[in-house]
């Protein structure tokens, strides 16, 4: 226990306009204080895409007001007595994009936590003691301690903030369909989560990762963050003649329901795996069923990652001196940085720090 003389802050959403940077800063009413919740002081909140599509109620309906964040990492203030994980005041720790989960079904027991019909999402989300969760462009956050997350003394808290949910969101999938020395890994769309993907297929041992984007211009990006080989696919017309069956896995990471999906799946070798990262607003996806048929091929979909899950990512995080590419913009332009987010400026992941 430590003392509470300190405020619940941040950047709010009054309603669709704050995604056009029309956030205003204000104070919140933080979730009903419990014995197993953990108080930290935001020093660093990685900005994603999902902050977005909630701002402009893209998945749906927003409760407003809302302050979005869910890579957030900071320093601890408070532990209640019932608190998971040994956490301890002046511990460096994190949370990703979930914060609350019934932690009694099938899946919580089986480690699952983020596929809990009950999840509670870092923010916009309400918990079961009936209180509202905030998130991470703010000033404090308070936070179940079963998804408080202790940071590796070797990861800087910057790079640390967006591994929470852009990292884990690839890191989980490539790890669950095998990704490992002999596979082929495609990734598509190179941006804050496929950048993740590249790193993360080849921290894994793939034998060969291919980035796979529109146009040309992050092809140099790319094979720097150790992509073996890049497809443009607005600028070769027969890239899927090419490229045919010559993946075992590839994780899509982009949102929206015109991609060609007949054509990406045609790049996979029989059996393998096309997982979808990426949730659209505007409508759903084809479903490739001749190319599932005709070669076997696993057509899945995934979310984050378990707790237990990101205490592994970033052990090997630290293990590889894994290095996302970031860059740091202070707590208060946080309307600039997601309006340059929106406007396709990351390079890959933008980080408010306060």
């Amino acid at each position: 226990m430590a003392s509470t003389d300190y405020k619940f802050e941040g950047w709010m959403g009054l309603d669709k306009e704050s995604a056009n940077g029309k956030m205003v800063w204000q104070s919140f009413e933080p979730k009903p204080w419990e014995e197993t919740d953990v108080d930290f002081r935001v020093t660093h909140c990685g900005i994603c895409g999902s902050d977005m599509h909630t701002l402009r109620s893209g998945w749906g309906p927003t409760m407003y007001p809302c302050c979005v964040g869910h890579e957030i990492v900071g320093e601890v203030v408070r532990v209640g007595s019932k608190a998971e994980g040994n956490i301890k005041i002046g511990d460096r720790v994190g949370v990703g994009a979930q914060s609350g989960s019934c932690l009694e079904c099938e899946s919580c027991k089986a480690g699952l936590e983020q596929y809990c019909s009950k999840n509670t999402n870092t923010y916009n989300g309400t918990y079961a003691n009936g209180g509202k969760s905030y998130g991470g462009y703010s000033l404090m956050n308070r936070s179940p301690s079963h998804f408080v997350i202790k940071i590796p003394d070797t990861i800087p808290s910057s790079e640390a903030a967006p591994l929470l949910c852009g990292g884990i969101t690839t890191y989980s999938p490539l790890k669950r369909f095998g990704c490992g020395p002999g596979k082929n890994v495609g990734i598509i769309g190179v941006g804050g989560l496929g950048h993740f993907g590249v790193l993360f297929a080849k921290a894994l041992g793939a034998d060969h990762v291919v980035a796979i984007s529109r146009r040309a211009d992050k092809k140099e990006d790319a094979l720097k963050l150790g992509a073996d080989e890049y497809i443009a696919t607005a600028e070769d017309a027969d890239w899927a003649k090419k490229h045919e069956r010559s993946l075992d896995l590839i994780i899509c990471t982009v949102s929206s329901s015109k991609m060609p999906i007949v054509e990406y799946c045609s790049m996979l070798r029989p059996h393998g795996a096309f997982v979808q990262l990426g949730a659209p607003e505007d409508g759903g996806l084809e479903l490739p069923a001749f190319s599932l048929i005709a070669k076997g091929i696993k057509l899945a979909g995934s979310m984050i990652g378990s707790p237990a899950e990101i205490r592994e990512m970033l052990d090997l995080v630290a293990a590889k001196k894994i290095k996302p590419w970031i860059e740091e913009r202070p707590m208060k332009d946080a309307n600039q940085a997601i309006l340059d987010m929106t406007a396709g400026k990351a390079r890959y992941r933008l980080v408010l720090v306060n």
